[in-house]
């Protein structure tokens, strides 16, 4: 079985019930989650040895979002600790034409305090085949970035392939350095990126020429060229993925991948989500089941297809976290999205 080690930020997550304003909302849905964590999560579900490490602080709440991961059948045994507070994130759901909304309580958390040093990455690698991080890791803090580089260093040394999800988040960079500045040198030790329609423009300055993202359309093809020029930037990347999410508002989406492999470029089955419970953890389900896909099948085609319809059920349950099976997973890869009763 293979071992696939993440690496980032777990964070309490409030949500608004049902699709309540921030005004409007007397309580809030209490769940946890995190983009590396929820990789990690749909690893597990998929029957993969899958490991999370981060840095929580020693209080209740951070003992109860270990007793999830661990019931999740998460390892947690790289998870170090120390700090004052775990970070916080609240989600307002929007609906049609209001979009949904995110704001970031995570200023002082135990992870974005942690260094280089406090993780034994030869310890936390022994076993593992594959490590990911994602862009979100190194807006945290200054440190959080040289702990990613460490461990991103580590992974290469000792053999591990690499992947990342380049997760442009504008509201967490705010130590005094840009994504520009600091993604490059990280990026460099990727085998495998990933990315949204828009990370490359804003990360790397490389887009799709001729896209309107706003008008619900987006032409699968016009990004070969994204591909292409990530690929020249990183050579030592072996595939390039971009996932395509057409918004025709908040609660319809179109959604799909294309993979580079150097010579070819792929394409997903295109999935028309017309009821969306919650995106949030959309592309990291997406990375979990392309994850899941490269290791096991062997066939770029069959892998992307995977991720693409892990991502489309994804979208159907509420939380970070994508509760479904690889049976689930591949019958709607067979074409069986009829959503009736299974009895």
């Amino acid at each position: 079985m293979s071992r696939i080690v993440t690496f980032g930020e777990i964070m309490l997550r409030l949500s608004t019930p049902g699709f309540l304003r921030f005004a409007q909302a007397g309580q809030y849905d209490a769940t946890f989650g995190g983009g590396e964590a929820n990789v990690a999560v749909s690893l597990s579900n998929f029957g993969m040895d899958a490991s999370f490490v981060t840095r929580l602080p020693d209080n209740d709440i951070a003992n109860a979002c270990l007793s999830e991961l661990r019931s999740l059948g998460v390892d947690t045994s790289g998870i170090v600790r120390g700090g004052e507070r775990l970070g916080i994130y609240f989600l307002e759901t929007g609906a049609v034409s209001r979009p949904s909304k995110v704001v970031y309580d995570r200023a002082g958390s135990s992870f974005s305090t942690i260094t280089p040093g406090m993780i034994d990455w030869d310890k936390v690698f022994e076993g593992a085949e594959w490590f990911h991080w994602t862009g979100i890791t190194p807006a945290v803090s200054q440190g959080a970035a040289d702990a990613c580089l460490e461990a991103v260093k580590a992974a290469k040394r000792l053999g591990l392939t690499v992947s990342c999800d380049l997760n442009f988040r504008k509201n967490l960079w705010k130590y005094g350095k840009s994504a520009s500045e600091v993604m490059p040198a990280l990026v460099e030790y990727s085998d495998v990126i990933l990315g949204n329609e828009e990370d490359a423009q804003k990360v790397f300055g490389i887009g799709a020429e001729g896209v309107d993202l706003t008008s619900g359309k987006i032409d699968s093809g016009r990004y070969r060229s994204v591909c292409e020029q990530l690929m020249a930037r990183f050579p030592r990347a072996r595939k390039i993925i971009i996932t395509l999410r057409g918004s025709i508002n908040a609660s319809h989406n179109t959604w799909r991948g294309v993979l580079w492999d150097g010579r070819t470029l792929f394409e997903s089955k295109s999935y028309d989500i017309t009821h969306i419970v919650d995106r949030v953890g959309g592309g990291d389900s997406f990375m979990g089941g392309l994850i899941y896909g490269l290791l096991t099948y062997k066939d770029d085609a069959r892998a992307l297809d995977f991720a693409a319809a892990a991502s489309c059920l994804k979208h159907t349950i509420f939380g970070d976290y994508n509760r479904v099976t690889v049976g689930e997973v591949e019958n709607l890869m067979a074409g069986d999205g009829s959503g009736r009763v299974s009895r």
